[in-house]
C-alpha cells in the first residue's frame, strides 16, 4: 500500500518534532550546572534571550487571526518558550546585577517590537494570507541569524584545529532536523520552512565536515582544556540550533 503524499509529510513533521524537542531541552545540563553551583560562571544569557523572542514570534504566527489551524506551531513554541524562561531564570537568580538588568532590558525590547509588529499586522492587513506572510517573514529572518549564529564555533574549530568546543551529537542533531523540516516543506511547497530550515541542514552539514576533518587533531582526555571553557565555547551556539518552523501537520 502506498503511503499519500500527506501522510508521508505528516511522518515527517513528527520526527522532525521529536529532534526539535531534543534541541529544545540540549541546554539542560549547562542550566543544571548553574543550579547547582549557585553560580552563572561565565557562561551567556545571550542565546536564550534570543530564543525569546524566536518563540514569542511563532506564537504569534501561529494564532488564528494570522494562521489558522496551526495549533502544533503555538504548543510547540509555548513549551520552548517555557523552557527559555526557565533557563533565563537561573541567570536573574544567580547572575551578577549586569546579568539581571540585562536580561529584563532585552524581554522588554522584544516585548515592544513583538507589539510592534501585532501592531502593523493588525492594522494595515486583513486577510490570513497578507498576515502569514507578513509575520512569516520576520520569523524566517530571525531564524537564519539564529542558524548561522554558530558561525562563531566553527571558526573557532578551525583555528584551534578542535571540535572540543562544537558537541557531535548536537551537530548531528541540527543537521537532521533541518532535513526533517527542508523535506517537509518540499513535500508541500511552503517557503517560510524551507528557507529556514535549509540554512539550518546546511549549517548542519558544514559543522559535520568540520567534524571529520578535526577530530584527530582534537586533544584527547588527558590534555584537554578546563572544563570551564568547555562550557563557555558551547554558550556561543544556539540552545535551539533548529530554531523552529512548525506548521500544523
Amino acid at each position: 500500500m502506498v503511503m499519500s503524499n500527506e501522510r508521508i509529510r505528516t511522518i515527517v513533521g513528527l520526527i522532525g518534532n521529536v529532534i526539535s524537542f531534543g534541541l529544545f531541552i540540549s541546554p539542560s545540563p549547562t542550566i543544571w550546572r548553574i543550579f547547582k553551583n549557585k553560580t552563572v560562571e561565565e557562561f551567556s544569557p545571550d542565546p536564550y534571550i534570543a530564543c525569546v523572542m524566536n518563540c514569542l514570534l511563532w506564537i504569534f504566527y501561529g494564532l488564528p487571526i494570522n494562521h489558522p489551524d496551526s495549533t502544533l506551531v503555538i504548543t510547540i513554541n509555548a513549551t520552548g518558550l517555557v523552557l527559555e524562561l526557565i533557563y533565563l531564570s537561573s541567570f536573574i537568580i544567580y547572575g551578577k546585577s549586569a546579568h539581571r538588568k540585562k536580561i529584563f532590558s532585552w524581554l522588554a525590547a522584544e516585548l515592544v517590537v513583538l507589539g510592534a509588529i501585532a501592531g502593523f499586522d493588525l492594522g494595515f492587513f486583513h486577510t490570513h494570507d497578507k498576515r502569514s506572510t507578513f509575520v512569516g517573514i520576520f520569523c524566517v529572518v530571525f531564524g537564519i541569524l539564529m542558524y548561522t549564529s554558530p558561525l562563531t564555533i566553527m571558526w573557532k574549530v578551525i583555528t584551534t584545529k578542535s571540535v572540543e568546543y562544537m558537541p557531535f551529537y548536537l551537530s548531528l542533531a541540527a543537521f537532521l532536523n533541518g532535513c526533517c523540516w527542508t523535506t517537509y516543506a518540499l513535500l508541500k511547497w511552503d517557503w517560510f520552512i524551507l528557507i529556514a530550515n535549509g540554512t539550518g541542514a546546511l549549517s548542519g552539514f558544514a559543522q559535520l565536515i568540520l567534524y571529520a576533518c578535526f577530530y584527530r587533531t582534537t586533544p584527547k582526555k588527558n590534555s584537554k582544556r578546563p572544563e570551564s571553557e568547555i562550557f563557555e565555547g558551547l554558550q556561543t551556539m544556539p540552545p535551539i540550533m533548529s530554531i523552529l518552523i512548525f506548521k500544523e501537520l
